[in-house]
């Protein structure tokens, strides 16, 4: 079962994630950092996210991904991984790359990325 989010919640999400995996704290001003947004607009994404279950906050501001917002991020993670590379491989920028598989994780349903991640693992075995 699919959990529905909206796409500013996933990229969010997907950015906690990706702060994470550094094994520091994540915190606010990091978030409003990566993303370029202002720390008010994080502000309310957090007390939304954290409303829907998908982040905890300590009493230090530290943002953790409750196993909901986890896998949210995880899906998003991969997608956006796989799909840049994806492009690169066809000769597409680098920056592009990364700009276009930002927009496409989002829209494309999940039959459509299994069908891409199938096809690209089929061409890897095939080498």
């Amino acid at each position: 079962m699919k959990i529905q989010t909206h796409e500013s919640a996933e990229n969010y999400l997907e950015t906690i994630y990706m702060l994470g995996k550094s094994g520091n704290p994540v915190r606010s001003i990091d978030i409003a950092s990566e993303l370029e947004y202002s720390k008010p607009s994080v502000s309310v994404a957090m007390k939304n996210l954290r409303s829907n279950g998908h982040i905890t906050v300590d009493g230090d501001g530290h943002i953790t991904l409750t196993q909901s917002g986890l896998k949210i991020a995880k899906n998003m993670y991969e997608r956006h991984t796989l799909i840049s590379s994806w492009l690169i491989s066809l000769g597409v920028d680098s920056t592009t790359a990364i700009n276009d598989a930002c927009k496409m994780e989002h829209g494309m349903s999940e039959q459509s990325f299994i069908a891409i991640r199938n096809h690209i693992d089929q061409l890897k075995m095939n080498k």
